[in-house]
């Protein structure tokens, strides 16, 4: 079957044979706490778990728990530079994520594809990430596509799991009731 990673719940889990019972909200939103996007080279330490929540309420309403968990994957096999993850090579890369993401759209019901309105919110917070946490303008964002409030890291990876979950349990309530 492969080699597992221990989770923070506790469970041995088969990133590359993924089970969607096997996934737990409170792994992802723990691990992306604990992940500095930018592969930690901005300013200060801004967690995937805390882009995420921003990027869920960027993106449209009925979009907003895909947009908390487009980045789930990470949780699991970890986040690559973009430059890497795209390059030559590294198709088996994508290829899990692709496999894990369908395990994780499985567990929480969400579509296969992520929606359009979630890409165009994660490239917005990409913007507005690189004007607020970088020194120095960098040459990859579009500094016209941004938000119009700057962004402050939260204090702490705790402060961002927390959020994170906060924000899973209001969207998971949303659509119990919508349903």
């Amino acid at each position: 079957m492969g080699s597992f990673i221990h989770t923070y719940s506790g469970k041995a889990f088969f990133p590359l044979a993924p089970e969607s019972a096997d996934i737990e909200i409170r792994d992802i939103a723990h691990a992306l706490s604990m992940q500095c996007r930018f592969v930690g080279h901005c300013r200060e330490f801004y967690s995937v778990a805390e882009h995420s929540v921003r990027v869920s309420m960027a993106c449209a309403n009925a979009d907003a728990l895909t947009g908390l968990l487009h980045d789930a994957p990470e949780a699991y096999l970890h986040d690559l530079a973009s430059p890497i993850k795209q390059a030559e090579g590294m198709e088996r890369y994508r290829e899990a994520e692709e496999v894990l993401w369908a395990a994780i759209a499985e567990r929480f019901g969400l579509p296969a594809a992520i929606p359009n309105s979630v890409h165009r919110a994660d490239r917005l917070l990409l913007n507005t990430e690189a004007r607020d946490l970088f020194d120095k303008t960098v040459a990859w964002a579009d500094a016209g596509n941004v938000q119009p409030r700057q962004i402050r890291a939260l204090t702490s990876p705790r402060a961002a799991e927390a959020w994170f979950l906060d924000r899973f349990r209001e969207l998971d309530r949303r659509r119990k009731v919508a349903a």
